[in-house]
């Protein structure tokens, strides 16, 4: 049984992962603002990422894995985005992972050949109008996958994954009828928007030993939309 450490699994993908693994591992797990209560071989905590003192001391001695789920949504036009937009995204998609991340590292190397998933989106490597804010962070952590990737082999792998929209809370406002559900489906080559089983059964593939020798992998998530027309 592996130690897993999910940051952001109250909802929606990091909680349909939490969900899965904990089927086989013992999974440590934070939350925000939706409180969940522990369940089998899942031990919650709170965790707010942007504050400036955060304790991770609940993890354990050894981790053998480390998914980073928190993200944000602002589709709004360059013009009516200000510096702070970007600010506040930036420091929840990269900074507060980079924090944990440097946090958990003697965890991490305890282990053999842990396992590190990030989460990024299509829109980086597909230009989608309004979508300046999510490419900048998400784009940082692309770039950040493959430099950690490189600077932890052979010790370390480190992969992220890219969906396209997927039915969770955080995107809600997009999807909240059926109209739009279909409409958002009908872009995607494979007609439809992801669900949280499709890029929860991607990480895990990614932290087990079936992946064990990929690293500094961008893997496309999203219907085929980043590939194809």
């Amino acid at each position: 049984m592996k130690n897993i450490l999910i940051i952001g699994a109250s909802s929606g993908i990091g909680l349909k992962l939490a969900q899965q693994l904990s089927a086989e591992h013992l999974v440590y797990a934070t939350y925000n603002k939706h409180p969940k209560n522990d369940a089998e071989n899942i031990v919650y905590h709170h965790l707010n990422v942007t504050d400036e003192s955060l304790s991770l001391d609940f993890i354990p001695e050894v981790l053998h894995g480390f998914v980073y789920c928190p993200g944000s949504i602002l589709l709004k036009p360059i013009s009516r985005i200000t510096p702070e937009d970007f600010k506040k995204d930036y420091e929840v998609n990269v900074l507060g992972m980079i924090k944990i991340l440097q946090k958990i590292l003697p965890n991490l190397k305890k282990a053999s050949l842990p396992s590190v998933v990030l989460l990024s989106s299509v829109a980086v490597q597909t230009g989608m109008t309004f979508h300046s804010v999510v490419s900048a962070s998400k784009g940082a952590i692309e770039g950040l996958t493959k430099s950690l990737a490189a600077e932890f082999a052979p010790y370390m792998r480190v992969n992220c994954v890219a969906p396209s929209l997927v039915d969770t809370p955080l995107a809600e406002t997009l999807i909240n009828t059926e109209e739009k559900i279909i409409q958002f489906g009908n872009r995607h080559p494979l007609k439809r928007i992801g669900n949280p089983d499709d890029i929860a059964n991607m990480i895990e593939f990614l932290l087990s030993e079936k992946s064990h020798w990929m690293t500094g992998q961008i893997i496309h998530v999203d219907g085929g939309m980043g590939a194809i027309k």
